[in-house]
């Protein structure tokens, strides 16, 4: 049974079970039943503060914070979106990996992994929805919307902490598979900061500046097509679109990428029969921070995929 929606502000300690969590998890488990769109407005408005302090949606909470909720009319609360049988079952076919404390999945290509503006249901939405009794699941890390492949979810918040550490220690490692057109060589190691700005449309995007964050990609050729690259790019660091940003930046930009790709290309992709972008989280390697088991994980390319190569391994795209 949901929780009542509060008519008055209220106040929540968080205890160790929520560290690490963000701040729009928190209140979208809280508030639930409550819109998306109107929390992440009473965020953006500063009606939600951590120790008296205004904060971001991606704000991470710490034991012994104090998180301020406004009133929410429970009239504004409505039935979370119901999980399509279609999308359920491209899921339940998607499991790669799953233990006690770890779940993998093969995302597809157009599932968002977290709900936001204009998006009520992503992959973790879709996934508490579909495991009603896990009530700790949670995305230790994120995968652009239109890139397939790979990506973890914890089923504890304490094992997400021990994974995230991980990451960050750099005992992980991550290798994707992207189609390019310009790839040079056997080898590129592009090592180039990376900073996100806000267009003036409201959307988010990449650039290389100098006051972005240190940002480091290895690129390795895996097999020469007509005129296009089937290449493997290996993350030194996890930052927003950065492979789409350093392919763009080395002169090799993502085949069906909307944002930092070549949109004559592109055109000419579409009357091709190719119209997603060319980017799959292919491989994961870590030992399991709770079995010490080393895990090799890999996600088989998907029918969209297979079909751009077996396209271009004929055909030219100029």
């Amino acid at each position: 049974m949901s929780e009542p929606t509060p008519a008055k502000v209220t106040f929540v300690t968080i205890g160790e079970d929520r560290v690490g969590q963000r701040l729009d998890n928190f209140l979208i488990g809280h508030l639930k039943g409550v819109p998306k769109s109107r929390i992440y407005r009473i965020i953006r408005d500063g009606q939600v503060r951590v120790n008296k302090k205004r904060a971001s949606q991606t704000t991470r909470l710490e034991e012994g914070d104090e998180v301020r909720i406004p009133p929410v009319r429970t009239a504004e609360a409505t039935v979370a979106p119901a999980v399509g049988a279609g999308l359920a079952e491209r899921l339940t076919r998607g499991l790669v990996y799953e233990d006690d404390w770890l779940l993998v999945y093969n995302k597809p290509a157009g599932l968002a992994v977290h709900g936001g503006s204009g998006i009520s249901l992503g992959l973790i939405e879709t996934l508490r929805a579909l495991r009603p009794k896990e009530d700790q699941l949670e995305l230790v890390h994120r995968l652009d919307r239109d890139t397939s492949g790979l990506i973890m979810v914890a089923r504890k918040r304490s094992f997400l902490r021990r994974l995230q550490k991980l990451m960050q220690g750099g005992g992980m490692e991550k290798r994707y598979w992207l189609i390019c057109r310009g790839f040079k060589g056997q080898s590129r190691s592009i090592n180039a900061p990376l900073l996100k700005l806000t267009s003036s449309n409201n959307e988010r995007i990449v650039r290389v500046s100098r006051e972005g964050k240190a940002s480091d990609t290895e690129f390795r050729i895996v097999e020469r097509l007509a005129d296009t690259q089937l290449v493997e790019a290996t993350l030194g660091t996890g930052r927003t679109h950065q492979i789409r940003v350093h392919a763009q930046y080395g002169g090799f930009p993502l085949l069906g990428d909307s944002k930092y790709g070549d949109p004559a290309v592109n055109e000419r992709l579409k009357k091709m029969g190719i119209q997603r972008l060319c980017l799959h989280a292919r491989t994961l390697k870590l030992r399991h921070p709770e079995t010490g088991a080393q895990l090799s994980l890999e996600a088989p390319l998907d029918d969209a995929f297979e079909h751009a190569l077996s396209v271009l391994k004929k055909e030219k795209v100029a």
